[in-house]
């Protein structure tokens, strides 16, 4: 039995660009393994390929060729129906731009994913999972009267209250201040304590520094992987090789 959450085999993935043209290599032939209860975070410069790359690990993207596993499930062979049921009792989706229903409660926001999946997750336990992310007295509100941080861990409240095996982040502190983004950066760090996997994409590298382990990408490809690194250890490798003025 395999050790892994996720694991990526020499995974790549391109994008048309037009007619008759020749496609544009995105990731270049990606291996990547997540073991149960790390923290995973992802970075490069820009247009390096790290979104995608969490896009595919998650199977919101396909790959072009390699093969990605969800606990041991290859997702290539699996029908969309199959996808769909591993992605809905295994995956939480973390999205920088919160996807929070504006109609609805905070409350009802966190519950919202368990009823369309048609799952069991009682009254009990989306107020435990408000109340882990310090929001108790916020349930009632709609996303127009809460902070943007105060949303991004709503959006943290309805993974916790689905309990899946592995979360992917997608910039989860983006759009957040210093001290939102490491009230975020907690509850991450507590998903993995806890026994889940994180994977995370990061522009910021004081974040990225939080995790068990740091994937630098370049030009779509792995460029060095740094276990519990220092920050300065994460802008080093970020800034090695880059032309000057980059």
């Amino acid at each position: 039995m395999s050790e892994y959450v996720v694991e990526a085999k020499n995974i790549t993935k391109t994008f048309p660009t037009g007619r008759g043209e020749i496609p544009v290599p995105v990731l270049r032939g990606i291996s990547l393994q997540v073991t149960a209860g790390e923290f995973v975070a992802i970075v490069g410069p820009s247009g390096s390929g790290k979104s995608t790359l969490l896009y595919c690990l998650s199977g919101l993207e396909t790959v072009s060729s390699g093969e990605v596993f969800i606990l041991e499930q290859p997702l290539s062979r699996l029908s969309r129906p199959a996808q769909a049921t591993i992605r809905r009792d295994h995956i939480g989706f973390i999205f920088q731009s919160y996807n929070l229903i504006r109609s609805l409660s905070a409350r009802d926001n966190v519950a919202l994913p368990a009823r369309l999946a048609r799952r069991r997750v009682g009254a009990k336990a989306v107020d435990e999972a408000l109340e882990q992310v310090s929001l108790s007295d916020r349930a009632s509100y709609k996303p127009a009267m809460l902070s943007g941080g105060q949303q991004q861990r709503v959006a943290i409240a309805r993974v916790l209250a689905m309990r899946p095996d592995v979360v992917f982040a997608d910039e989860p502190t983006g759009a957040l201040d210093t001290h939102a983004g490491g009230q975020v950066l907690d509850l991450l760090a507590g998903i993995a304590r806890a026994g889940g996997s994180v994977v995370m994409v990061t522009h910021d590298l004081q974040a990225a520094a939080r995790a068990d382990r740091v994937v630098v990408l370049r030009d779509g490809a792995t460029h060095r992987t740094l276990l519990r690194p220092r920050v300065e250890d994460v802008f080093a490798a970020l800034a090695q090789d880059q032309p000057a003025g980059a």
